[in-house]
């Protein structure tokens, strides 16, 4: 038993090293040495915590606000409840964490990494947002007035754009944002608010959008194929020239008002 042990010590010490050569540059924190930066920041000189390694670490209920942390890697780590609120988080990996409860109002969030990463209860209101956020937990987050538009500026980069798919957002709240050109495919959005949202040319397709609020929302040009809309409410919204193909529960939403219609 003891030699097994050892071999699960030594396995695991091996992967913790090959996971920090991942991040070969990047500097190596602690929460210790993190809450000493914290402590002598001031309001004048935001904190700089650029191209840092956080990854697997608890910081539950770090205070980051107006921190600039773009670059850095909190992959893996326990960030429930922290405040992430005007922060910059371009090009920040947060894989596989938990941000459940988080904060990250007003946060400049570009090209944001956040593949299966829990965000239950988060509040993204006012944040830009375009990044990977498959496979995210978006269970009654809050997401009003989210600039998640697709980058049209960097077509030479090809198109940048959010994407949320196989996510579960069961009563998020993604209303007056505006989300045109996102991958919304194959996500769970039942009984989420999407009220006066822009979706146009937003890729829908099979999407759970059961018992979901898009009243006046802007879905031109949508890609609706096999999604399900059963109960929803689309009072006023446009769905002119949106891909109707394999759409279900149609008939049992409330199209009061409604332009596009097949």
């Amino acid at each position: 038993m003891q030699h097994r042990a050892a071999i699960v010590v030594a396995l695991l010490s091996f992967l913790a090293l090959q996971a920090d050569a991942a991040w070969e540059g990047y500097e190596r924190m602690t929460r210790e040495s993190l809450l000493l930066r914290l402590k002598n920041a001031s309001e004048k000189t935001p904190l700089d915590l650029y191209a840092k390694n956080f990854s697997d670490l608890d910081l539950r209920g770090i205070d980051f606000r107006g921190a600039n942390v773009s670059a850095s890697v909190f992959n893996g780590a326990q960030l429930q409840q922290a405040k992430f609120d005007h922060s910059n988080l371009t090009v920040a990996f947060l894989e596989r964490t938990d941000l459940s409860g988080a904060s990250l109002q007003g946060a400049i969030m570009f090209s944001v990494q956040l593949a299966g990463s829990t965000l239950r209860d988060a509040n993204l209101s006012g944040a830009r947002l375009i990044g990977d956020l498959r496979k995210v937990d978006l269970t009654n987050a809050t997401l009003i007035h989210v600039n998640g538009a697709a980058d049209m500026k960097n077509q030479s980069m090809g198109l940048m754009r959010t994407n949320i798919v196989n996510a579960t957002a069961h009563g998020a709240d993604f209303s007056n944002s505006d989300f045109s050109r996102s991958d919304f495919s194959f996500s769970d959005f039942s009984n989420a608010k999407m009220v006066g949202s822009l979706l146009v040319r937003v890729d829908l397709s099979g999407a759970n959008l059961t018992g979901a609020d898009l009243s006046g929302a802007d879905l031109q040009d949508a890609q609706l194929v096999d999604a399900d809309f059963s109960h929803a409410n689309l009072t006023n919204a446009n769905l002119t020239g949106a891909n109707f193909r394999g759409i279900r529960g149609l008939d049992t939403a409330n199209t009061t008002g409604t332009r596009g219609l097949p």
